[in-house]
This record gives C-alpha cells, structure tokens and sequence, in this order.
C-alpha cells in the first residue's frame, strides 16, 4: 500500500480529514509496538529516529527491530519495558492525518486512559492472542463506553504466536463482540495482527488467507469523522473575559467557540431568559465580515445589540440554552491519591465558571472488570470511577457530556490545596 502523497496534490492533501484515535490494551499485548509498526510503515518516522532505534535495539540484543523504541520515548519507560504516561503522536496518509494518543496499559494508570479516550473518535484496543479478552479488555470496553467513543477496533496481536489460528481469533471476535454489544458500541471490528511481523497493521497479511477483512489502517481510512462533532451542537460561549472602554462606551465579550458556530446579526441567549443580537465579532486579524461565521476553537470578542451586564463565567448561547439548575448528576473519575467522600465542599470549574459545590451524594462506583459495582461506597479513590450527586452554590447551565468534552465536562478542585482531584462528566451513566 503506497502511503504517500502523488506529486501535485497539494491541494487535495490539505483538505485532509483528521482523525483522532487512541490505543489501549493490557501490558504486554504490544501496544508500543503495534504504534511503532504503524508509523513505520506510514513512513511516518525520519532517518535518524530509525538510526537510532537500530542502534537500540542492537544495544538490548534484539533481533531485529524493536519497534516500540519509537514510542515509549521517557527514560523510565525504556528501563522498565512498559508505557507509563500518554504519548500523542502523529502520522498521515495521502488519504487522511492522524492524532494518535497511546495509553498505559497498567490499571493504576486508568486516569491516563481515560484523558487519552476523552478526545478521541476511535479506539484501537490491542489484545493478545494467546489470553483472549481479559480483565483490562472490558476495563478499556467500559471506559470507551463511557466517553461516548462508537468506534472501537479489536487487534488481535502476536496472532503469530498462535501459528496464525482462524478458531482461536474467531472465538476472540465472538466474545468481545458479545461484549461490546451489551455496551451499546455499535461500530466494532476485530483483526488479526501481529505488530512484530507488521500482518494487517498497514500492509496486508501474506499468510493469514483465511481473512479478507481490512486492515487496521484501511479501518481508519474509512472510520466517518464527522459524527458526534462540536461543530454540530448548538451555539457555546462562555464568557472568559469582559472588555470595556469607557471613553468609546465599548462593552465586548472574549472567550473561545466550544460548539456550534454563529455569525454577525444572530440571536443568542443570555443569563435569566435574556436575549440579544451578535451586532460584531472580532478575531485575531480584525473584525468578521458579514457572513463569516466563528466556529469550535476559534478565539473571538463577541458584541451585544443591548448594553448587558455580564461576567466571566456566564454563557452566550443559540436558541437551544441549557437550564441553570444547583444539583446535577454527574460520573467522576479520581485523579489524585486524595479521595472524595460525600458531603466534601470543594470547587467546581464547568467551563469559565468557578463555583463552591457539595458532593452531595456517591451513589456508586463502578466496576469497570464486570463483576459487581459497590453501591454507597464511602470514598472516590484514584482511578475509580463513579456515579454522584453534586450540588453547587451558584446556578450554572450544564448540559450532558458530548462530541468528546465540547460541553458536560467539568472538574473538581480542592479548596485548600487547588489541586484537581476528579474529573466529571455531567448527567452520564454508563449503566
């Protein structure tokens, strides 16, 4: 498979579409290589990278290449032979670019999973062939569930250490199916890989007949990026800052767009049933001409038909406005060795809004292995995840968690310390 650009399309290659993807899976089933094979045979790597993994690999007494050199970059990884933290890379095709975050497979590190997953559109989740869908599997299942990610590809690696066996895949297949199935994850394909011998990661596998299926590539290739956007939710704004010039009676409002798109002369929402009309806009090379819209990621001052008195912290929003409550649902994720217990005041940052808030409520943390989740537990320790209560001392607009984080996230910070301590998404629950 050629993997590089024809001479002359220049045009066509920057109206490439980006995916964002991430990888998962136990330790040991070859997630560093299997990310190293992928850039390696993308040639996505340059000379001296591959110099260097040569040499590397020579030093460790490899035989052969040892792909993972690529990835697992830190010192500490090298050393203990195991991916420790996310590493993001990037790689393309004359087909489309590529955002790939690699996680850890260790459980303590499921924070680290979770950060990597909560961006992306896809998952490819590496087992391995010989120990079949394990713990971590559901684990990894369960959390991409979670975060809303509909596309999920099995890698069934070091199937080359089964001598290429169709049954033991296919049994594979059926039972993480099985399990995706009951998740509600729609979209799900299984491949036979082996990352070391680079079968069905990008070059077709000469040994497997058995599968006609694609390869990992071709399934990333093809995956749509243009589902669950931020882009396609209503109007978000909120107010990161007020600009106001007394001698000119200026009165601008700056941020950044987190959904949807708006346009001089339209309508928006504002704080207790208020509305108004987006009169200008004005971006980092001036003022928008009419028409011109200011979409996702896009840093803007907006300006009101009516003199308003708003504050950081306060939404703009389109027609279909969240409604300002003090108690919400909520799943949080523990970051930090510290636990939330209920009844803990703490700080609740949901977009430029920082507020006090009561964890009201734990109502359950989930066992993301399938066994049993423990209902009332009396913490939210590092790594758990769980279902709670919240209750603030304001009023904020929150809305369920969508399109990756664009609107539902929030987090939660020690008074006294400032540090982060959990992770939430607003309204979701996994079951």
């Amino acid at each position: 498979m050629s993997t590089q650009p024809a001479l002359g399309g220049i045009e066509k290659l920057k109206q490439r579409e980006t995916l964002r993807l991430c990888t998962a899976g136990s330790v040991d089933d070859g997630k560093s290589t299997f990310v190293g094979r992928l850039l390696y045979d993308t040639k996505s790597v340059l000379a001296d990278q591959v110099e260097s993994m040569e040499r590397s690999s020579a030093d460790r007494g490899f035989d052969g290449m040892d792909l993972s050199l690529l990835v697992d970059g830190l010192r500490a990884e090298r050393e203990q032979g195991i991916t420790i933290d996310v590493a993001y890379r990037y790689f393309a095709t004359d087909k489309r670019t590529f955002i790939l975050a690699d996680t850890p497979g260790h459980v303590q590190y499921t924070r680290n999973t979770v950060t990597g997953m909560s961006t992306s559109q896809a998952v490819v989740l590496l087992i391995d062939a010989r120990h079949g869908v394990v713990e971590q599997t559901r684990r990894h299942l369960n959390v991409a569930a979670l975060l809303g990610v509909r596309h999920v590809i099995l890698s069934v690696n070091k199937i080359d250490l089964v001598d290429y066996d169709e049954q033991t895949f296919r049994a594979i297949e059926s039972e993480f199916k099985q399990a995706a199935e009951r998740l509600s994850i729609d979209d799900c394909v299984a491949v036979p890989i082996s990352a070391l011998r680079g079968d069905n990661v990008v070059e077709r596998s000469s040994i497997m007949d058995w599968y006609t299926g694609p390869t990992v590539l071709e399934l990333l290739e093809t995956i749509p990026v243009h589902t669950g956007r931020a882009d396609d939710l209503d109007f978000r704004f909120p107010v990161q800052y007020v600009i106001r010039e007394h001698a000119s009676d200026f009165r601008g409002y700056a941020g950044q767009v987190k959904a949807g798109s708006i346009a001089v002369g339209e309508q928006v929402t504002l704080p207790h049933g208020r509305t108004s009309t987006v009169t200008h806009i004005d971006g980092t090379d001036g003022e928008y001409a009419d028409g011109q819209r200011a979409g996702v990621g896009e840093s803007v001052v907006l300006r009101l038909a009516d003199d308003i008195d708003l504050a950081r912290g306060d939404l703009i929003a389109g027609e279909q406005r969240p409604e300002e409550v003090r108690e919400f649902d909520a799943t949080l994720v523990g970051l930090t060795e510290k636990p939330l217990r209920a009844g803990q005041m703490l700080k609740l940052r949901y977009g430029t809004s920082l507020v006090k808030a009561r964890v009201s409520e734990v109502v359950r943390t989930l066992d993301l292995d399938g066994v049993a989740d423990v209902d009332a537990p009396d913490e939210v320790a590092l790594n758990d995840i769980a279902h709670v209560r919240l209750q603030t001392q304001a009023e904020l607009p929150v809305e369920d968690y969508a399109a990756r984080g664009a609107v539902g996230n929030f987090l939660l910070v020690d008074q006294g310390s400032g540090d982060t301590l959990a992770a939430g998404l607003v309204g979701h629950r996994l079951r």
